[in-house]
């Protein structure tokens, strides 16, 4: 294929996600939900402010329909979700210790704290703050929530959040009963020491207390499949679950006792809808609020009952690589699959993608090409003229595929490995119904073929898909991910070699240094200036190695119905929904 028919691909994939979006609103379309659904660390964000809908008087009373475009995976607890799709419930029913202002520094919610040194901290609880089964909150949850994630039995992601208190590698190891770094004082004071002094030990502890009570007599290893998890949680937010109908629905009601006052709005029915009637459901009125998807965009901007609202994104979407696996039990990397270790290799994979032409297709003026691992609207971010780029460059990842050996062996247009062996690169993308994920995974094979990487597409189911990224499945050798960044700049839990979310299975021994000196006071002190450096210089180093592809950042895009009143938003998310009012 010649430069021209790509270009030719590419204004007719313009054309056909425009269609697309239009066939959306149409009630008869038949087209499973979809979403863009990403793991993401912690947004927890409580002090909304910049973009804002209809504000006022808050009425009080009412009930609000909240769309979600493709189904929850149903792990309604902090400490076990993993997808996006997941964290739009719990954001309605539950919260933390710390809250996040506009500028993403912490902010005592449901504690306070303080510290002379940056080691040992004391929080002290809000009194009378009641869990949905009318249990008051103590610090006990939040030691319970603590020793679970540490526990050698848990199945979720968080450890990283835990494993710096000191004494819960003892714990997690099965090597002590506790873990010595939590020192409780009272039911609501508690003294928690780390095992060093670090810049960032508040922002990185996991601060989502558990109830102990909802939680007493379930193993740890049970815990992600019991009801307490799936069918019946119970927070401490505003709106408390009545029902849940597994990829459905989820009907909440308010909570009267909520510790910041009774919410106004009686209810929030949260509905999965097929994305492709998302249009004509914010026309009709059927929602009355989304995380709307790019494509989307263009038609809604002409709902005369609906405005769009935008604010700074901290999420960026990646072409990743497989280069090893991930062994649960020593919480180490492997380096054990040689098919993408080639750096030049995977350099011309990069200069093969048209990135820009790519976001223009599929995410209609919402998204912009993105260099590095950090968002750019992050403190820490580097300017994009520090760091290696790949622009779109045919002929040099032609030049960059001879350099490592890759050559037209055979005649039939594609490339065979330095061996002279078949090299087809398996490219996965997961698969939610919208027939625009298979079309622009698609284009990104197509940019390989080009330059004569014979390439295949796999799209797995969504809900499958992040399991088997996670288990290092066979099947998966490059793939396409987003991430979206917390408050907190640490990457350590998406880059450390010691990480489960160390998709691409990256290990750096100089990589996990800077990390680590990014954190210690004796390396920056409180000097942010001094830790934004040594995070440039960890960026330049991943653009260098490329263990991905970073293709894309996007602006968060929400639609509110007219009616939707004290909604805000902001880099650090929503204002607390307790706030939330619809018109009567």
């Amino acid at each position: 294929m010649k430069k021209k028919s790509l270009l030719l691909m590419l204004t007719l994939l313009l054309v056909l996600s425009a269609f697309l979006a239009a066939c959306s609103s149409g009630d008869s379309a038949d087209e499973p939900a979809d979403t863009d659904t990403e793991p993401t660390e912690e947004n927890t964000g409580d002090e909304g402010g910049d973009a804002e809908g209809d504000t006022g008087e808050a009425q009080t009373g009412g009930t609000l329909t909240y769309g979600i475009d493709a189904p929850p995976e149903g792990l309604f607890n902090w400490a076990f979700y993993g997808i996006q799709t997941d964290a739009y419930i719990l954001e309605l029913m539950d919260e933390g210790l710390i809250q996040y202002d506009e500028n993403l520094e912490p902010q005592p919610n449901l504690a306070s704290w303080e510290t002379e040194d940056n080691k040992t901290y004391t929080f002290t609880f809000e009194q009378g703050v009641m869990w949905h089964d009318g249990v008051e909150l103590t610090v006990h949850d939040w030691v319970f929530a603590l020793e679970t994630i540490a526990d050698p039995d848990y199945d979720g992601p968080r450890y990283a959040n835990v494993q710096t208190i000191e004494g819960a590698p003892a714990y997690n190891a099965g090597e002590a009963d506790s873990i010595s770094g939590l020192n409780v004082i009272d039911d609501y004071t508690i003294e928690v020491t780390f095992d060093e002094a670090r810049i960032n030990n508040l922002v990185n502890v996991w601060s989502y207390p558990m109830s102990r009570a909802q939680f007493e007599g379930i193993p740890v290893a049970e815990m992600s499949a019991s009801e307490q998890v799936r069918t019946k949680p119970v927070g401490l937010g505003p709106f408390k679950v009545d029902s849940i109908t597994p990829g459905e629905a989820v009907i909440m009601t308010k909570f009267e006792d909520y510790w910041k006052g009774e919410p106004n709005l009686d209810g929030i029915n949260v509905q999965v809808i097929d994305n492709t009637t998302t249009v004509g459901a914010l026309g009709n009125g059927d929602i009355d609020m989304i995380a709307l998807q790019p494509v989307n965009g263009p038609e809604v901007e002409e709902l005369e009952n609906v405005e769009i609202v935008t604010y700074p994104g901290l999420s960026y979407y990646y072409v990743g690589f497989k280069l090893g696996t991930f062994n649960a039990e020593t919480n180490e990397i492997v380096e054990d699959k040689e098919k993408y270790a080639d750096v030049n290799l995977r350099k011309a994979m990069a200069h093969a993608i048209d990135r820009q032409s790519w976001i223009d297709a599929f995410f209609f003026g919402y998204g912009s090409p993105v260099n590095g691992p950090v968002p750019s609207n992050h403190w820490i971010a580097a300017d994009p003229e520090e760091l290696p780029t790949y622009e779109y460059d045919p002929e040099k990842a032609k030049e960059l595929l001879a350099e490592a050996g890759y050559e037209d062996v055979n005649g039939d247009g594609f490339v065979e490995d330095p061996n002279g062996e078949e090299f087809v690169a398996k490219f996965s993308h997961y698969a939610t119904g919208n027939p625009t994920f298979e079309t622009r995974a698609q284009a990104i094979v197509q940019f390989w073929q080009e330059v004569g990487i014979n390439a295949e597409l796999e799209m797995a189911e969504v809900n499958l898909y992040y399991d088997m990224i996670e288990k290092d499945d066979p099947s998966i050798e490059t793939f396409f991910g987003g991430w979206g960044t917390g408050a907190d700049p640490d990457p350590t839990a998406l880059w450390g070699s010691d990480q489960l979310w160390n998709y691409p299975r990256y290990k750096n021994e100089e990589s996990d240094q800077l990390l680590a000196d990014a954190l210690d006071l004796e390396v920056v002190g409180d000097d942010r200036d001094a830790r934004k450096d040594i995070y440039v210089e960890w960026q330049k180093m991943i653009a260098e190695d490329v263990p991905m592809i970073f293709i894309a950042e996007l602006e968060e895009i929400m639609a509110l119905n007219e009616r939707v009143q004290n909604v805000e938003y902001d880099v650090s998310g929503s204002n607390s929904p307790h706030e939330w009012s619809i018109a009567q």
